[in-house]
């Protein structure tokens, strides 16, 4: 029994119970609906072993909106808890465990994720390829991610969530339960994906654009996603080597980030903000990408100033690295370090007005058409507005220890990631949603849901700005009537309330739209502008029949509008890559040996190592030259697509 005792839950509840038993139920019927089915080999060999980026895009998808509803769950359970004085509804524990995990889940396991599937996507399609430069590596990239998000996830069934915040600040995170020991192998595990994915997009957009397409002539969207796979390729690192520090002081006894022996937990601080700002960045470049195609297609018109923007978002990439310390202006590091960080804090926002300005003039005499993925991007405008200037005030080091560790900095964060970030998302998803499917979503319940999304974000965030400058602390799981706290957060839990039924509506609209949209619709349902919209819809698994031929950031609509001639040539075979099983595999095994150093059971961490490099082994002498798609099935799937 005392080896059975190490996975209990060391701070059982009636809330964590109901959560077991409805995942494990899930679970079941999932399972059985496969086998009554019988999808299980379809799961397998068009889904699971699949290399196909457009696959692995929409797998992403479905992981960020499942842990997008994981991770609201922990939101509205906070909401609550705070809404009234001295409330009973969860305790400090559960309550530290529940932010602890929300900030986690919705940074890496859902804002992440959501950005991933748009470049998986849309990026191959948006340059011309026909796939990724490493499309097995791609596959491996996203089961890490997965194994890894599901690694965190199961923390709260079997030994315990960590509880220490989504920076896992030491020495708070220093003990002895398998809490840090799951966010420190868990987000390893999915940060080597994400890493692996930063490089094979840098090389996707350098070696595989079609001719003609030179970097100033990309798609802004895709400069966007370079700019930020590059700042995964120099901030992660820091994280993996981090992490690793972190998982040798819990299992091994090293003293990185302790207090005694030498130990120095601001090294973690300084090492995790190395990362932790630049990944701001990471969300939110793709993010202003997304805007930025949706601007120009429903403005009709061209994007204005696109070398600014191009300038601009290498700039902010730049400045992004050398802005950590502001998180921690309070911590004694003086006031000429604090004076450098406040310039090259408030230096951002230069670039970022930049970018506003541009949108501005962009839809400055467009013709506009208020579709629901516009109206995100026009909502978004003034709250992410809003939330920059907060970030200005948060950036003068004098002024922020009047902010620091309040709610003044929750509504501030969230003033710029829910509408610089989930906005984009969900206007974007709408927007690529029938080059994925077929069918487009609702317009009416999209635009029910964009407004009801912002109106529960401004009266869920905007009462924190007050208590927060009134002194209401971060993290604090209760407060006393005397603070005058309560009403504000009142409001605060009705505005996360309406956020949810806006959540609800999404849910809906897909079921809704599955069931009633046409399927009458064309290639380029949203006369769009840029090459993802010139193939079919459903795309082939080719991509394109004839690889295009671009001269501007718009070849699409010098196609359409100016007769520029996008296929030349006549069909030929195309080589495409094989599906393989092995990155599932690989990726379980990771899971396994993820999950044994996390309790530190060493002979199944052993086994599990090797079975790594066993595959990696096989790997490296695997022959596997893919196959080629015939000129005949090339003519065949066209005529089909067609509608011949």
């Amino acid at each position: 029994m005392e080896f059975f005792e190490r996975f209990a839950i060391p701070h059982p509840s009636i809330a964590i119970y109901a959560s077991m038993v409805a995942a494990g139920l899930t679970l079941i019927a999932v399972l059985a609906g496969l086998t009554y089915f019988k999808k299980w080999g379809y799961l397998w060999r068009e889904w699971i072993t699949t290399v196909d980026h457009k696959r692995i895009g929409i797998m992403y998808l479905i992981s960020a909106l499942l842990m997008l509803f994981r991770g609201g769950v922990d939101a509205i359970m906070m909401r609550a808890q705070l809404a009234v004085p001295d409330n009973k509804l969860l305790d400090s524990q559960h309550y530290n465990e529940i932010f602890t995990t929300h900030g986690v889940v919705m940074i890496l396991f859902m804002a992440m994720p959501f950005i991933i599937f748009f470049m998986n996507f849309v990026i191959p399609l948006q340059i011309g390829a026909r796939d990724v430069a490493f499309p097995r590596l791609n596959a491996l990239s996203f089961w890490l991610f997965f194994m890894g998000a599901m690694l965190f996830n199961i923390s709260f069934m079997v030994g315990g969530s960590p509880d220490a915040g989504w920076t896992s600040y030491f020495p708070l995170a220093d003990t002895d339960s398998v809490g840090t020991n799951y966010y420190m192998i868990a987000i390893q595990i999915a940060g080597i994906g994400t890493l692996m994915t930063g490089i094979n997009f840098m090389t996707t957009i350098l070696k595989m654009r079609a001719p003609g397409m030179t970097l100033m002539k990309m798609p802004m969207f895709t400069w966007s996603a370079f700019i930020a796979n590059v700042i995964i390729v120099f901030a992660f690192p820091v994280l993996t080597v981090a992490l690793a520090f972190g998982t040798m002081d819990q299992l091994f006894g090293t003293q990185f980030f302790t207090l005694d022996n030498g130990g120095m937990a601001m090294l973690w601080a300084n090492l995790f903000w190395v990362w932790g700002h630049p990944e701001v960045y990471i969300l939110i470049l793709p993010a202003f990408g997304i805007y930025s195609e949706i601007i120009s297609t429903f403005s009709k018109r061209n994007l204005y100033g696109y070398k600014s923007m191009v300038a601009s978002m290498v700039l902010i990439s730049v400045l992004s690295f050398v802005v950590w310390a502001h998180h921690f202006f309070t911590m004694g590091q003086g006031a000429m370090a604090n004076s450098i960080f406040s310039i090259t804090t408030m230096a951002i926002a230069v670039p970022t007005g930049v970018k506003i300005f541009n949108w501005i003039l962009t839809l400055w005499k467009g013709k506009i058409e208020f579709t629901t993925p516009m109206l995100y991007s026009i909502l978004f405008i003034p709250l992410f507005t809003l939330g920059g200037v907060t970030g200005v005030m948060l950036a003068m080091s004098a002024a922020d220890y009047q902010y620091h560790n309040t709610m003044f900095l929750v509504a501030h964060f969230h003033n710029v990631i829910i509408p610089g970030v989930v906005f984009a998302m969900l206007a974007g998803l709408t927007y690529y949603w029938p080059k994925m499917f077929g069918f487009m979503l609702n317009e009416r319940i999209g635009k029910w849901t964009a407004w009801l999304l912002s109106i529960g974000f401004l009266l869920a965030f905007m009462p924190m700005y007050v208590t927060g400058l009134d002194g209401q602390a971060r993290r604090m799981y209760t407060y006393s009537e005397s603070t005058g706290f309560g009403p504000m957060n009142m409001v605060s839990f009705v505005g996360a309330a309406i956020m949810a039924i806006g959540f609800v509506l999404i849910v809906y609209n897909i079921y809704y739209s599955v069931r009633y949209a046409s399927r009458d619709i064309s290639a380029d349902p949203w006369d769009a502008r840029t090459l993802e919209w010139a193939t079919h819809t459903p795309v082939p698994h080719y991509n394109f029949a004839i690889t295009p031929e671009v001269a501007s950031s718009e070849a699409y609509w010098d196609y359409k509008k100016k007769n520029h001639e996008l296929y030349k040539g006549d069909y030929e075979k195309i080589h495409m890559p094989n599906n393989s099983g092995i990155p599932f595999v690989m990726s379980c095994i990771f899971f396994g040996w993820g999950f044994s150093l996390i309790f530190s059971l060493w002979i199944p961490a052993i086994i599990t190592t090797i079975g790594i490099f066993v595959c990696m082994t096989l790997r490296s002498f695997e022959k596997d030259h893919g196959h080629y798609v015939s000129v005949k099935e090339i003519e065949d799937t066209e005529s089909e697509l067609r509608g011949a």
